[in-house]
């Protein structure tokens, strides 16, 4: 299972998350998503721990902490929503819109 680090600063690297997760137990793997627009990250991450009891003592301990001058957010990640193959929403065909020109035969 994974864990959900919310309220990141921008400035975080995924050394520095390992560094505050590794006092908790080993940690198998940090992920900090970025904009896939510019590239920057976008103030959340995901860390793997080694065993449960090491990701609910991680989990205890930081949700709500101070750390690099912001609260942190820390619960167990929701899988992720399965969002189809869908692009954009909406559109449509504009059905019963009216031009603005006559036809005159």
């Amino acid at each position: 299972m994974s864990i959900y680090v919310g309220n990141l600063s921008y400035e975080v690297t995924e050394a520095d998350l390992t560094s505050v997760f590794a006092e908790y137990g080993s940690v198998k793997r940090v992920q900090l998503p970025a904009d896939r627009e510019t590239g920057r990250p976008r103030g959340f991450g995901f860390v793997e721990m080694g065993t449960d009891a090491e990701e609910a003592a991680s989990i205890e301990a930081l949700d709500g902490a101070e750390w690099m001058g912001r609260s942190l957010k820390v619960n167990k990640a929701k899988p992720r929503e399965n969002r189809g193959t869908s692009f954009g929403g909406g559109g449509g065909g504009g059905g019963g819109r009216r031009n603005n020109y006559s036809r005159s035969y």
